[in-house]
């Protein structure tokens, strides 16, 4: 079998025709190889159900001037509330270095507000609230790589 590679501008070309077709996401196979591009999808359009996690007793209230505590990622892996990365790249929780984080933990989100950006391919995808609620976890640090499917935020 001859050698079968992937350069950038076959890479391009396919991405190209990715935008041209409105085509969200494409595998080429081609022996033992292969390469899947996507892009930006809506974080909400990708949601799998998870299984509802068990319901703890509620902890006794906590002083007014205490600060939300970030709950620990395994804990929120498979939270429903999770928000699940649509794809893989590096997250950043701002839109550029030294600004404002677009959520923290605590802070109440809208629907469809940006709750932090994808970059892949050298696109800046912004990933929305699937829903309105309160940030619960941010699970993800800025410029963390993230995987598809990785959880990346949970929303109560």
């Amino acid at each position: 079998m001859a050698k079968f590679t992937f350069d950038a501008e076959t890479v391009g070309k396919v991405a190209d025709l990715m935008e041209e077709k409105g085509l969200v996401e494409v595998e080429i196979e081609h022996g033992d190889y292969s390469i899947r591009l996507s892009r930006g999808v809506a974080a909400s359009q990708l949601a799998v159900p998870a299984a509802p996690a068990p319901v703890a007793a509620a902890p006794a209230a906590a002083a007014p001037a205490a600060a939300p505590e970030a709950p620990a990622a395994g804990d929120m892996e498979n939270h429903p509330g999770a928000v699940k990365s649509p794809m893989v790249g590096t997250a950043y929780l701002s839109p550029q270095p030294g600004a404002a984080a677009f959520a923290n933990v605590g802070d109440k989100v809208q629907e469809g507000q940006t709750l932090l950006i994808i970059e892949a391919m050298k696109v800046m995808n912004q990933i929305p609230a699937p829903k309105s609620g309160t940030v619960k976890a941010i699970l993800v640090e800025d410029g963390e790589p993230v995987e598809f499917g990785q959880a990346l935020v949970v929303i109560e």
